[in-house]
């Protein structure tokens, strides 16, 4: 029987951090899915943005900025590149101007992940990504359990008559019944009407807004959060880098203040610890109003490592997200 491949980031004691190509983590660009177990993809689309655009750029942004993460995570108290094989699956080839041909490229690419029991970590982009990821983790998965975090609902009907935008996808995946039990994470900001308020009630979805992240706290607002979703259940995260303070992360289409700091988002990954997640994706990165530093990218570099961290130690504690291994 062949022997699995061990496949590992380079290693920066040989090869400096500033060397090479940018890839996540400085791990290695492969789409041979041969015993990969978690794979980075990027999905560079922003075209349907609302308001500022940019977001295409992030995967390339984030990649660069993940050059620094390092294989030990104190705080999970794992090595995630001793129980997982990781690689950088590149871009999905998305098609610029079109929403719909762009969302049969992705349902194409991470189909291939899923038929291979490859958990994906998925870089966006606008928001719109997660409704044909959505689409595609329902056909593997069935009704999979959603948090949302967001400064925004994501839940209109449509902009300009459109209806598939970045602010629509939550709605759109409602309908199409892709999804077990919703939770909102981080809303804040100015509302068009009492009527979006309404909105969570109507469809059961469990909202913890900024007010209660800052008042109540993180453990309390995530255990609010957690304690409607079964722990075996399939769970996928979506994550908006705009839920976090623009002193934090500036970088975004639709900055909203008083958001989470940068250490409470990294705590709200951490909470995940125990549960059946099935993927996570990260989006709204817009790298050309980033801050000296690329402060945004280098957090949505590190989300992704504490969610991969997360994933690591529940298979080491024998929680599988496909239940296969």
């Amino acid at each position: 029987m062949p022997s699995r491949r061990d496949i590992r980031p380079l290693d920066a004691l040989v090869s400096p951090r500033f060397t090479q190509i940018s890839t996540f983590a400085r791990l290695p660009y492969e789409r041979d899915l041969t015993d990969i177990d978690v794979a980075f993809v990027g999905m560079p689309f922003d075209d349907a943005t609302t308001f500022r655009s940019g977001a295409r750029m992030g995967p390339a942004a984030v990649r660069e900025n993940s050059r620094l993460l390092r294989p030990y995570n104190m705080f999970v108290d794992v090595e995630p590149y001793n129980t997982f094989n990781v690689v950088d699956y590149g871009d999905v080839d998305i098609v610029p101007g079109s929403f719909e041909r762009t969302a049969d490229a992705i349902r194409e690419t991470l189909g291939r992940l899923l038929d291979r029991a490859t958990i994906p970590i998925i870089c966006g982009g606008d928001h719109s990504i997660t409704l044909p990821i959505l689409r595609e983790m329902h056909r593997v998965h069935g009704p999979v359990n959603l948090i949302h975090f967001d400064s925004h609902f994501d839940f209109w009907d449509a902009y300009w008559g459109q209806k598939y935008t970045h602010g629509t996808w939550l709605r759109r995946a409602l309908e199409e019944n892709l999804l077990g039990h919703v939770a909102q994470a981080g809303i804040r900001g100015p509302q068009f009407s009492p009527d979006d308020l309404a909105f969570p009630r109507d469809h059961g979805i469990t909202l913890q807004t900024i007010k209660e992240f800052h008042t109540r706290g993180v453990h309390a607002a995530m255990a609010t959060i957690l304690e409607t979703m079964p722990p075996e259940e399939p769970l996928y995260v979506s994550w908006d880098i705009d839920v976090v303070d623009p002193a934090f992360a500036m970088a975004t289409g639709t900055p909203e203040v008083g958001g989470l700091t940068s250490w409470d988002a990294l705590e709200c990954i951490r909470h995940l610890e125990g549960r059946r997640l099935v993927g996570i994706d990260i989006v709204e990165v817009a790298p050309p109003y980033d801050a000296p530093g690329a402060t945004t990218s280098l957090l949505a570099a590190n989300l992704f490592y504490e969610a991969l961290s997360v994933m690591a130690k529940n298979q080491q504690n024998g929680i599988d997200a496909f239940g296969v291994r």
